[in-house]
């Protein structure tokens, strides 16, 4: 495979862009996976949706009680769970108002751990 190093300039421009969506306690990981990323591995990484935890935190708002937020996290178990529950009758949603950029960051993680994934 062909070997390819992420010069420092697009590195950096990479954290600035998206660090903030990441777990602050996983942006090491982050950076040590950039650092070592072969082409095709620059090329999924690419392809990784990352969310914006403050967007999320307004569809949580909004749309929290019939489980949008994790709808569009891709967790459409629980999606369906809060919106047959309306979301857990507005306990639930409330909830997720503290919680749902913690996991939004998390799950952008996960997500890029698997597109580095060989």
């Amino acid at each position: 495979m062909e070997e390819f190093k992420m010069d420092d300039f697009k590195l950096e421009m990479y954290l600035n862009i998206h660090g903030d969506k990441f777990p602050k306690n996983q942006l090491e990981q982050v950076r040590k996976k950039l650092e070592r990323m072969d082409v095709h591995t620059y090329n999924n990484i690419q392809r990784v949706q990352i969310k914006d935890p403050m967007l999320m935190l307004l569809v949580s708002l909004i749309g929290g009680t019939c489980g949008i937020d994790r709808f569009v996290l891709g967790e459409t178990g629980v999606g369906i769970a809060k919106l047959l529950t309306l979301g857990g009758c507005g306990i639930w949603a409330i909830v997720d108002w503290f919680l749902i950029q913690d996991k939004t960051r998390q799950t952008n993680f996960e997500n890029f751990m698997d597109a580095t994934f060989h």
